[in-house]
Formats: structure tokens, sequence, C-alpha cells
């Protein structure tokens, strides 16, 4: 039962920084300004979440074209040190080697959801035609994946059915990754 417990306190507590890393990596590629003047909401609690991480590793990680590098490592390390504690709590069983792996899968598993979520709250906002800062910010970060989908499905009805079809393609895609980690487990 303790195990469960600290298991859930870390998945959470990892999950949290380490999807505010990606979030940040993501939302300097796309440009989107995360400034204190920008008014950007998103912006400001992601870098209240993230500098004591990224900006030390941006020293030794250099950014690549519009990949923040520093973001993507520190979600890395936040994730390989969650897995860390868990196999030390495990009582160090099984191969050390194993855990690299489970950091590789647990990063893939936080975009999933992480973008999974946006769609969501992509869904509602677009329902309810709200305009704000926030509304106009998660469009922007959901427009690319949706993109490639709206140009295959037309409106049905007047209605947009692309989150719906991402929405599926994010759950085939955990469907797929948990079955390529059980079998990389599997094999090592």
């Amino acid at each position: 039962m303790l195990f469960q417990i600290i298991s859930l306190l870390l998945e959470v507590s990892a999950g949290v920084l380490a999807g505010a890393c990606l979030l940040r990596l993501y939302m300097q590629y796309q440009r989107i300004p995360m400034s204190a003047r920008s008014g950007n909401p998103l912006g400001r609690f992601v870098f209240a979440l993230t500098d004591w991480l990224v900006l030390p590793l941006r020293r030794v990680v250099p950014a690549w074209g519009r990949w923040d590098l520093a973001s993507l490592v520190g979600a890395y390390l936040l994730e390989l040190a969650q897995f860390l504690v868990l196999w030390l709590l495990a009582g160090a069983d099984g191969g050390l080697f194993a855990v690299p792996i489970l950091a590789v899968f647990g990063l893939v598993r936080l975009v999933i959801s992480g973008l999974t979520g946006l769609v969501i709250v992509f869904a509602v906002l677009s329902w309810v035609q709200t305009r704000s800062a926030m509304a106009d910010i998660i469009e922007r970060l959901c427009a690319p994946p949706l993109m490639p989908i709206r140009r295959v499905l037309p409106l049905v009805g007047g209605i947009d059915l692309s989150p719906l079809v991402l929405l599926v393609l994010l759950q085939i895609a955990s469907i797929v990754l948990g079955y390529l980690q059980s079998m990389a487990l599997l094999a090592s």
C-alpha cells in the first residue's frame, strides 16, 4: 500500500513537472509568447514550474533550431528520476538498464496524455465560443496536429470532427505504446 501511495505521488509530481517542460518546449516551438508582458497566464505558469530546471540545463544543452532541447532533457530527467526512485523502492530488482527505457516510454506516454488533454479542452472551448487569451493559446497548440486530419476529413453537417478523430488516434497510439513497452521490457 505504501509503495502504491509513493508511486502515485511520484507519478503526479513528475507528470506535472515533466508535462510543463514538454509544454514549454512545444509553446516555444510554436512561438507562443510566454513572457509576463504577453498576458499569457499559461506561459507564466509554465515558466514558474520549469525555470529551476530548464535554465541551468540551457548552459549545457543548446537549442536545436526552434527546439528548446533543455526543456526536453529536463522532462526526460524528471521521468528518469521517477522510475529510478520507484526501482529503488521496489528493492532494485531487475536490471537498472530498464529504467532509462521506462523513462523514454513514460515521456512518450506523457506527450500522448498531454495532447489528449489539450484536444479535449479545445473541443469544449469550441462549443462555448469563448474568446480569451487561454482559448487562443490552446487553439494555436491544437492546430498543428488537427491540420492534417482537417485536410482529409470534411465538415459533417457543419461540425468539425477532427478533434474526435485525433482523440481516437491518440488512444490507438497509447495502446501501441503499451504493447511496445511490454515487448521492450520482455526483451531486456
